[in-house]
């Protein structure tokens, strides 16, 4: 490229970096606090929390990178038209389109940057996240069993344990369960594991006694022991064989529609085909974006007054490929034969950006346009 496309696409790309980071790290924040509440919450270690947040990272950027080269463009192409940057390069007969090639470039690097995540970080990152989710629900030294404090584990059963030592061993363990209609067992221990076993964790409990009251007869019945086991598997609510979700296969799974895949994740032909397409499609949304962009603010030339006219022009158009997107997403998933509506968004974006240069590079007829609008008479 030549010098000047070489200094709009480094500029470009530094604001692309800044509006990134920005956006990522106010995305970021709003999720991490939820994350923090649920998982410091429940007894997990600051680096559990750091490694959903991490895992989770991959997909709030590509949410957020569309949005940044959208604003990148804006805020650069404003600036040069502010700083007559813009209107010297225009004198020496640049045309909108001759403008447009940087921003069409970088729009392709940002697309290319979306697609990698979309077909390859992004599903493994999902796969992660979920298998660590279901860990973390079958950690029940986390999730009900804290130390120095009353465990409502249902509505029937009651845990209580006075230390965890580092190695995971339970001390002074009182379970309460009143499980059974008209009768109460209290188990209290002076030391406990957690065990895995076929059909749930099993708590071994040593050194203890259960005292079970008949509640009609209030009879006690005492019943001491050197060990005894414990069935709390009831208490995981999760499903140890973890359903497969769509969005964690890889793009030519999808595209494939397997039918052991579709019985595998319970997901229809028409949810699979959308995911896939829409892995292809959205990533364009940027190049769209930006290009929109630039069309909008090349359309009114140069004011002393800004450009927030066209900013905001841009900004809608801009929500409004984003509704049908949402619009065409709701058709595909509806019908498998819907897939092609997918990428109706940002061929509309980029459609409407071709127009605007189109127009901002004949100036004349946009004003006689606005002149058959004027009502007659108003204007002398």
């Amino acid at each position: 490229m030549r010098r000047f496309d070489r200094y709009i696409l480094s500029h470009l790309m530094v604001l692309f970096g800044f509006f990134s980071l920005v956006l990522v790290s106010i995305y970021w924040i709003n999720r991490a606090v939820q994350l923090f509440d649920t998982l410091i919450g429940d007894g997990q270690s600051a680096m559990v929390f750091l490694e959903f947040t991490g895992l989770a990272l991959p997909n709030v950027i590509r949410l957020v990178l569309p949005v940044s080269a959208f604003a990148a463009t804006v805020y650069s192409i404003n600036r040069l038209s502010s700083e007559s940057e813009l209107v010297v390069v225009q004198a020496m007969g640049y045309s909108p389109f001759r403008l447009a090639r940087p921003v069409m470039v970088f729009g392709l690097i940002v697309t290319l940057l979306i697609s990698l995540l979309n077909h390859l970080i992004v599903p493994i990152s999902r796969t992660e996240l979920e298998q660590r989710k279901q860990e973390i629900a079958q950690d029940l030294t986390a999730r009900l069993l804290v130390e120095g404090q009353f465990i409502d584990a249902s509505d029937h059963l009651t845990v209580f344990i006075g230390e965890i030592a580092p190695s995971g061993e339970m001390r002074d363990v009182l379970l309460s369960d009143a499980s059974r209609s008209g009768e109460r067992t209290d188990y209290s221990a002076k030391r406990a594991l957690l065990v895995s076993a076929e059909k749930g964790p099993r708590l071994v409990m040593f050194d203890g006694l259960a005292q079970s009251l008949d509640l009609e007869t209030g009879r006690l019945t005492v019943t001491r022991f050197r060990d005894t086991v414990y069935d709390i598997g009831g208490l995981i609510d999760s499903d140890p064989a973890r359903r497969l979700r769509v969005n964690e296969l890889f793009t030519p799974q999808l595209l494939r529609a397997a039918p052991d895949m579709l019985e595998l994740t319970r997901a229809d032909r028409a949810e699979f085909l959308y995911e896939g397409h829409a892995r292809i499609a959205q990533p364009f949304l940027a190049l769209a974006g930006a290009l929109i962009g630039i069309g909008a603010l090349l359309l009114g030339g140069f004011s002393r007054f800004g450009m927030w006219r066209q900013v905001l022009l841009a900004s809608f158009l801009l929500v409004l490929v984003q509704l049908l997107d949402n619009a065409t997403a709701d058709i595909a998933r509806a019908d498998a034969a819907n897939w092609p509506v997918v990428y109706a968004s940002p061929l509309a974006g980029v459609a409407m950006a071709v127009v605007m240069l189109w127009l901002a590079g004949r100036p004349g007829l946009l004003s006689r346009i606005f002149a058959r609008l004027r009502p007659a008479g108003r204007w002398k």
